[in-house]
């Protein structure tokens, strides 16, 4: 792959990035001796809206609801009925969520409380238009939890491998933002096209794709959206380090406002939105990746025939993606087949899988978010850690948010460089370094490069996507 072709004449900063970018090349191949390098395919598949309480709130030895004697201790005020509501096991296959904008966590946090989620799930539901419509907010229906009874392969993978109970979304919001920080430790709008020192920080309405968001009169001007500040791939192309983004073609249902019921969006590889962000970055299109974002009927393939690229991102469409109204039967059956599909090819041996929800999705949770700087981070949700080197039955205590995937990938592949304004060739403003702060963990904690690769394990129940949207 062909780094792309600079001007002969360009200024001083244009100078200097160049600079910056021929020295991340030069020293792209990272020592030999260290054991991370065993990985030599990251795969991050990210699933949608749910919190780690209502995952993984009842397993044993996680940081879960405080309970006695097997009962909930906590129990949230209802603005809307006498009493209080305590957690519940919900075996519900289908689940209406709450709002998960950024005003709904600040709600559902309330300064350390904790105890607001029911309130925000109230003031989304007044604005559903038919309350017993399925994509209409819950009310009571986001303090249920899950546990191996409905979801059993997401258990048997964390008692198998690594279950992460101190992972928190990268920003208190909701989708778009969360897909933004997964790719480039930022969520930002820019008010001039193609300038990275533009750009300001936006963890609830960077710039959308055009008429994203019902109703909205706000003006598009051409090139719009514009995410001009630096991503992951900027980096990784410059290292000649192969990646794909796949995409499930199907729908997306998040609104911007996170009030109104959204009527659903078309999303495919070529059709860019708030799961598929990459397109509308100016390192991608510039460095000539676009082809890099893939329809999800190229993975099985390549999973089956070892040629996988190192970076691998995988976003469903609604119907499997768990985000609410979706089952959840179906979501945890398609990713079982995309891991088995990478477990029974040849590149299971060198492979760490992450899987994740982008958002809690109105969800509640327990844990008080830790601040590591002006935007984040946001609720905890829930974190799985699949490899021949993970541990076996481990629980992550550290604190994490996806910008720790991007530590990794960095780690592996590019000699621990940072998407750093200060020496990647972009300056941009962003506030903080995400994958240099103290508080975020080490996923290598995660993995024992010592023991011999662990053999596949597939599980029963996996489903394969055929590109037919589910009915």
């Amino acid at each position: 792959m062909r780094a792309q072709r600079r001007p002969a004449f360009i200024g001083l900063l244009g100078i200097l990035a160049a600079a910056a970018t021929a020295t991340v090349a030069a020293t792209s191949r990272p020592p030999s001796d260290d054991p991370i390098h065993k990985i030599r395919h990251v795969i991050v598949i990210m699933q949608e809206n749910r919190s780690f309480d209502s995952y993984f709130g009842t397993y044993p030895g996680a940081d879960g609801i405080p309970m006695r004697d097997g009962q909930p201790t906590v129990c949230l005020s209802d603005p809307q009925r006498s009493g209080c509501t305590r957690p519940f096991h919900d075996s519900n296959d289908l689940n209406r969520g709450g709002p998960h904008g950024a005003w709904a966590a600040t709600m559902a946090i309330n300064g350390g409380k904790m105890d607001g989620f029911l309130a925000a799930a109230e003031r989304g539901r007044r604005r559903c238009a038919d309350l017993n419509a399925p994509n209409c907010f819950g009310t009571t229906e986001i303090m249920g939890y899950h546990d191996s009874r409905e979801i059993p392969n997401y258990w048997k993978y964390a008692h198998d491998f690594v279950l992460q109970d101190h992972l928190f979304e990268p920003v208190a919001s909701w989708s778009l933002p969360q897909h933004l920080f997964m790719v480039s430790g930022w969520s930002a709008q820019c008010s001039t096209l193609g300038d990275p020192m533009s750009c300001t920080s936006a963890i609830q309405r960077p710039d959308y794709p055009k008429d994203f968001e019902r109703g909205n009169a706000r003006v598009h001007e051409p090139g719009r959206p514009d995410y001009a500040w630096t991503d992951l791939t900027y980096l990784l192309h410059a290292n000649h380090v192969s990646w794909a983004y796949y995409v499930m073609a199907g729908t997306e249902p998040d609104c911007a406002n996170n009030l109104d019921a959204c009527p659903p969006r078309r999303l495919a590889a070529h059709t860019p939105g708030i799961w598929n962000v990459l397109p509308y970055f100016d390192t991608v299109k510039k460095d000539g990746e676009l082809g890099n974002v893939r329809d999800l009927r190229d993975f099985y393939p390549a999973a089956k025939n070892g040629t996988l690229p190192s970076v691998v991102w995988i976003a469903p469409a609604g119907d499997y993606s768990e985000h609410p109204p979706a089952l959840v039967s179906r979501g945890q059956a398609y990713v079982t087949g995309l891991i088995n599909a990478i477990m029974r090819g040849p590149d299971w041996d060198s492979t760490a899988i992450f899987l994740s929800w982008d958002d809690w999705g109105g969800f509640y949770d327990h844990v008080v978010p830790p601040r590591v700087d002006e935007n984040g981070y946001g609720l905890r949700v829930p974190g799985l850690v699949i490899s021949p080197y993970a541990r076996h039955g481990f629980i992550d205590h550290q604190t994490l948010s996806h910008d720790a995937y991007m530590k990794f990938i960095e780690d592996d592949f590019l000699v621990g460089r940072r998407i750093d304004p200060r020496n990647d060739g972009r300056p941009d403003r962003r506030p903080s370094v995400r994958e240099a702060q103290p508080l975020l963990g080490d996923l290598r904690r995660d993995f024992d490069f010592g023991q011999r690769p662990r053999p596949p394990e597939t599980l029963p129940g996996g489903t394969v996507w055929n590109g037919i949207s589910a009915q």
